[in-house]
């Protein structure tokens, strides 16, 4: 299976996190699937680094980043114009204003892969396209 995973399940796997939940730890781990990560999500962690929101000693300058998605053997998925597209048709709920999460839910619909997040709003989105396992924990 193809999943596309949330800023927070890279993190949370990274920091070896017990937010993570048995479900999703297995589905991260199993090497017949393949997980992605948006090109958007880099850009936010980039963002949190900058602002000390987040430290991750390893990760010195942005190539760092690179190297260790590589390293865990998942892949960087980039944001193109498709994307962009079902970006604009995308309906936002209430109380739910994070435009990168929306950009990722998007980037999840465009490619028909699974997106995996702790954040419980995504699953409002599902009849909009969405396809969603929320790490329910």
């Amino acid at each position: 299976m193809r999943y596309l995973i949330d800023t927070n399940i890279l993190l949370f796997y990274i920091w070896e996190d017990d937010r993570l939940s048995k479900e999703v730890f297995d589905l991260l781990w199993d090497n017949s699937n393949i997980i992605n990560i948006s090109s958007r999500s880099i850009e936010e962690i980039i963002c949190l680094l900058r602002i000390g929101k987040i430290k991750i000693s390893r990760w010195k300058e942005t190539k760092d980043i690179f190297n260790h998605i590589n390293e865990l053997g998942f892949s960087i998925d980039y944001f193109k114009k498709e994307h962009i597209l079902t970006l604009g048709k995308l309906a936002p709920i209430p109380d739910h204003k994070d435009p990168v999460d929306h950009a990722i839910m998007a980037h999840a619909i465009t490619n028909k892969t699974t997106l995996i997040s702790s954040d419980s709003k995504m699953r409002f989105y599902q009849n909009q396209g969405l396809n969603f396992i929320w790490n329910k924990v």
